[in-house]
C-alpha cells in the first residue's frame, strides 16, 4: 500500500511534468526570445522556491522520517498504508520538484545535469550543510535568470541550436 500511494504520487507529478515540458517546449519553439523567457521564468522559478519556508520543512521531514513514522503509528483505516505512501510522498516532492523543474531548461535528457542535481537532491537530505546547498543552489539559479539573456546556451533544453533546426525529440 505505501508503495502503491508513494509512486501513485510521483506518476501524478510525473504527468505533470510531462505537460510542462510539452508546454515549455512548445513555447520556447515560437522564437528565440520566447525560449529565453521561459529559461528564466524556470530557473526563477526554481531559484526562488530554494529560499521558502515550505522548502524548509519539506528538508526538515526529509532528513529525519522518524518523527513522520511516530506520525504515521497512530493512523488507521484499510487504506492507511497508502495514505502513508502518498502523505510521504508529497514531502519528498516538496524537497525536490524544483530542482526537477530545471530539467527542463537544462534538457530532459542532459545526463550531466541529471546527476548533478540527483547529487544536489541527496546531498540537501543527508549533508550536515544541506541547508546551505539548498541556499547556494536558489542563488545559483536566480543568478541564470539574468545569464541566460546574454548566454542562451545555458537552457540547451529551451534553446534552438544555432542552425534554427529544431532537434528531434523521441
Amino acid at each position: 500500500g505505501f508503495t502503491a500511494g508513494y509512486l501513485g504520487l510521483w506518476t501524478a507529478s510525473g504527468v505533470l511534468a510531462f505537460a510542462l515540458a510539452w508546454l515549455a517546449g512548445r513555447i520556447a519553439a515560437t522564437s528565440p526570445l520566447a525560449a529565453t523567457v521561459t529559461a528564466a521564468a524556470i530557473f526563477a522559478t526554481g531559484g526562488i522556491y530554494q529560499f521558502t519556508p515550505l522548502k524548509d520543512r519539506c528538508l526538515a521531514r526529509c532528513r529525519v522520517p522518524i518523527a513522520l513514522l511516530l506520525r504515521y503509528a497512530s493512523w488507521r483505516g484499510s487504506l492507511r498504508h497508502v495514505r502513508v505512501g502518498v502523505h510521504h510522498g508529497v514531502y519528498c516532492l516538496g524537497c525536490c520538484w524544483s530542482l526537477m523543474l530545471l530539467m527542463l531548461a537544462f534538457g530532459v535528457m542532459n545526463i550531466g545535469a541529471m546527476l548533478l542535481l540527483a547529487a544536489v537532491v541527496a546531498l540537501e537530505k543527508v549533508w550536515t550543510h544541506g541547508v546551505l546547498l539548498s541556499r547556494l543552489v536558489g542563488v545559483a539559479s536566480c543568478a541564470l535568470v539574468g545569464a541566460v539573456r546574454w548566454m542562451p546556451g545555458l537552457a540547451p533544453g529551451l534553446i534552438l541550436p544555432a542552425n534554427g533546426i529544431p532537434m528531434p525529440r523521441p
